[in-house]
């Protein structure tokens, strides 16, 4: 993402059209202001930021808020070059897989008790409904978290919700304690939250591989006549 690339272009510019009514007024307003002037600082500071501008809300491009049956939760972006795509735990095809995306093909297979088609590319998901959404949409090259705190909250809370209000009914799966906190944000019988610890190395180990979280969402949208997703070509 360059310097001059992010001066030629607001966020409100790369925002999918049909989701501009829904977050045009933090996308144009204080938060975005700041969200773009943070970003700005960083890469005159020599910073790289993840992923290319023109990705930032790739994972809303396929999407309208009546498709969605599943949202998958992450925290941000991968923080090594040329990993991250717009889409939550993705990267781009032949890359090899970060450790968060190899434990959730390993969840699966466990969970599914059948091999995953493993690709790093994971659109055939969203193709059913699934969106990948991340807390925070952007990061600094080698710093976790770097641009939490900075407004990106505010837009991914505000998609969540409308999310929530809307009738189909819908799985949100929160991976990893950032994720958790939105559970507040999920109400309604329509909805259901099931959490688990993030997939990261670091934390997969306290409960993410027997949490079955792919079943349970099937069997759910499946009582709800609602089509299951198939996981397992991704």
């Amino acid at each position: 993402m360059r310097t001059s690339s992010l001066l030629m272009s607001k966020l409100r510019d790369q925002c999918p059209i049909a989701w501009r009514p829904l977050l045009d007024d933090l996308l144009t307003g204080t938060a975005g202001k700041q969200l773009e002037a943070f970003i700005a600082a960083e890469l005159a500071a020599g910073r790289e930021v993840y992923p290319p501008f023109e990705s930032l809300f790739r994972c809303l491009q396929a999407l309208q808020v009546a498709d969605i049956k599943v949202v998958i939760l992450g925290q941000d972006p991968y923080h090594q070059p040329g990993q991250a795509t717009g889409r939550a735990f993705e990267v781009p095809k032949g890359l090899v897989y970060p450790p968060s995306l190899a434990n959730i093909f390993k969840l699966l297979e466990r969970d599914l008790g059948s091999p995953v088609e493993k690709s790093g590319l994971l659109a055939r998901w969203e193709q059913q409904g699934v969106l990948l959404l991340n807390t925070v949409l952007t990061v600094s090259r080698g710093q976790p978290e770097s641009h939490r705190n900075r407004g990106w909250e505010l837009v991914t809370d505000r998609i969540i919700e409308t999310i929530v209000a809307s009738q189909t009914p819908t799985v949100f799966l929160l991976w990893g304690s950032h994720a958790r906190k939105k559970s507040k944000l999920v109400v309604g019988d329509n909805n259901l939250v099931l959490s688990a610890p993030h997939p990261s190395p670091l934390s997969a180990y306290r409960g993410f591989y027997d949490c079955k979280h792919f079943s349970k969402t099937n069997d759910w949208l499946l009582s709800r006549g609602e089509q299951s997703i198939n996981w397992l070509s991704p």
